[in-house]
């Protein structure tokens, strides 16, 4: 299985920010425990980060030259109004999983609203870095 997984806006900063919505790894351990798993269960993965929508809407498309069979996204702020992301996902064929480390639905009125969601096969929100486990794990199993 070959996966992409790709973080937006501000998820380099995670271990920076705010503790209590997510956690004390930094973005370096969390990239560092996705490789672990992988490894352990035989996928291939890149790791993709960037703050610039255009830049992960043209991630999104090289996965039809790439060939991947999955992506995970983490769009970060760009959950919430990137309708030029959302078309991006849409038009994939592979599985698509949208994680969130923290609950979008405990944070601010304007974070409880995923606009790229509708366009994934799976949502998960609130598992701290271990989401981004939880979403590999349905892709094995």
């Amino acid at each position: 299985m070959k996966a992409l997984i790709v973080n937006g806006a501000n998820i380099n900063f995670i271990g920076l920010r705010d503790k209590s919505q997510y956690g004390s790894l930094s973005y370096k351990d969390i990239r560092n425990n996705i490789y672990e798993f992988c490894i352990e269960h035989s996928i291939e993965v890149e790791l993709f980060q960037s703050n610039c929508e255009g830049k992960i809407i043209d991630k999104l498309q090289s996965t039809y030259i790439d060939h991947v069979d999955a992506v995970i996204i983490n769009p970060g702020a760009f959950t919430h109004y990137s309708y030029a992301i959302r078309d991006a996902l849409e038009m994939l064929e592979c599985k698509k999983i949208e994680v969130h480390i923290s609950n979008l639905f405990k944070r601010e009125k304007f974070r409880h609203r995923s606009v790229t969601a509708d366009a994934c096969d799976a949502f998960i929100s609130g598992f701290g870095s271990e989401g981004y486990i939880m979403a590999l794990k349905y892709l094995v199993d």
